[in-house]
């Protein structure tokens, strides 16, 4: 049984390759025969994540290889004179292979043609941990250090390091600008994005040649990964002593000894729910951070990375894994795993996500779960040496997946309906699935993606 599902499951995401002049460059998003395909059909940055792991693991690096190249050469390279074009360094969301007669060219998508219209600033930061994870599998260093990659990698620093306005180490971004793409409340500095960025820079001093080019943006990663670990751990964290600390804050302070630095009303934090909710032992991450902003959503993919990326302590990261252990019914459930919880409700879901039926209450990005997480979950739990999770939660997937078809997403508090407007043939749910089981069988892999701490984050 496990083997023919595993067998379906590599089927599947063969054919969801896309081929660019006969040479593969990609997945679809997805392949479902009975919907329109909308932007489906295309290749998306971040859905390609854990597809290019598993092609590094199953010695097949060509693919990845050439959709770094093909992507690389998508990147905005020059400052536009049209001030309402993309900035330069931004790489598309997705992109999409258009055939005219016998010529075939790329078409890359920026977030002017998504729903929303937001610029994708996950793309970026997940194109260098894939180039990364594309060095380390075969050992081709010299790809990264070509003029064109130093160069692109550059590029996408000094539009994360250099223009900003901002005093925090952490990354501002509007809402929707991340693997949750629809507005969700997450504008200012959601916790995914400062994972995903601690990741790339942490990555990015690892391909970036020490010349005199490179010299300035060097030095600014080594700058910023202390300041952002020790914002990050400090600040985001949430347990049962960090939050006596909160309920006890006094607003109005001013001055850099200010203990509530932030200014973060006391009534603003939901105590009722979260003494219930926060075991003993357990704690996590904040989905977001700001003036007067404490968003104590539990996110699934700025947590997880955090653990994977070593930008949460070893003794945050067992109390996340604990957390999660703990209320496994709430994030992980019937199909692993929940991307954010509780769900924005009544007055809340109408006000934040602005009334978004497809993001109404435990549905798609608003407490919906979503199976591509489970190979981040494989991965954490791997790190912190919680075999029994990971191993339980794909026993449970493999008990859905294949007979519902490889779905984008599952609804309700405990995810046992197929999501409403989810895709069948999901190659990220395909993907995650078969990544998790290699990260299970064979943990050597987490290389590709895992972070060791440094000197730097275990100062902070």
């Amino acid at each position: 049984m496990e083997n023919s599902i595993v067998e379906e499951a590599w089927q599947a995401l063969e054919k969801a390759i896309i081929y660019y002049y006969d040479r593969p460059i990609g997945t679809l998003a997805a392949r479902d025969p009975n919907l329109e395909a909308l932007n489906y059909d295309q290749c998306f940055i971040r859905d390609f994540v854990s597809s290019a792991l598993v092609f590094l693991i199953k010695g097949q690096p060509e693919i990845v290889r050439n959709f770094l190249i093909e992507t690389l050469r998508m990147q905005i390279k020059e400052r536009q004179l049209d001030f309402l074009e993309p900035g330069r360094g931004l790489m598309p969301a997705s992109f999409k292979v258009i055939v005219e007669n016998d010529y075939q060219y790329l078409q890359p998508d920026f977030g002017d043609r998504a729903i929303g219209r937001v610029t994708p600033v996950d793309s970026c930061l997940w194109w260098i941990m894939i180039l990364r994870a594309y060095v380390k599998a075969t050992g081709d260093i010299e790809l990264a250090h070509q003029d064109e990659f130093q160069r692109g990698i550059r590029l996408i620093l000094e539009l994360c390091l250099v223009a900003r306005f901002d005093i925090y180490p952490t990354l501002l971004v509007p809402d929707g600008a991340s693997m949750i793409d629809r507005r969700m409340g997450t504008n200012g500095h959601p916790l995914e994005i400062q994972s995903l960025f601690y990741a790339a820079l942490r990555a990015a001093n690892e391909l970036l040649l020490d010349n005199k080019v490179n010299q300035f943006i060097i030095q600014g990663v080594k700058n910023r990964l202390g300041p952002l670990t020790e914002h990050i751990r400090k600040h985001y964290w949430l347990d049962m002593e960090r939050l006596n600390d909160i309920y006890h804050y006094k607003g109005e302070e001013y001055g850099e000894h200010a203990l509530n630095q932030f200014n973060i009303y006391s009534d603003s934090i939901p105590y009722a729910w979260l003494t219930e909710w926060l075991p003993e032992r357990g704690g996590y991450l904040a989905g977001n951070l700001g003036p007067s902003q404490l968003d104590c959503r539990f996110f699934t993919v700025g947590n997880l990375m955090a653990i994977i990326s070593s930008l949460a302590s070893p003794r945050q990261s067992q109390a996340i894994m604990e957390l999660i252990e703990q209320r496994f019914d709430d994030l992980i459930g019937y199909m692993p795993m929940k991307i954010c919880f509780p769900a924005l409700e009544d007055r809340d879901w109408k006000l934040v996500t602005g009334c978004d039926p497809k993001n109404r209450p435990w549905s798609y990005h608003n407490g919906g779960n979503w199976p591509v997480l489970i190979w981040m979950l494989a991965a954490a739990s791997l790190k912190t040496g919680r075999i029994e999770l990971i191993s339980h939660a794909i026993e449970i997937a493999k008990r859905r997946l294949s007979a519902d078809r490889w779905a984008e997403y599952y609804d309700g508090k405990n995810g046992r309906l197929v999501g409403k407007e989810a895709r069948k043939y999901q190659t990220w749910t395909i993907a995650g699935f078969l990544l998790a089981q290699e990260l299970l069988a064979n943990p050597e892999h987490l290389k590709l993606i895992s972070f060791e701490p440094d000197e730097i984050t275990n100062r902070a």
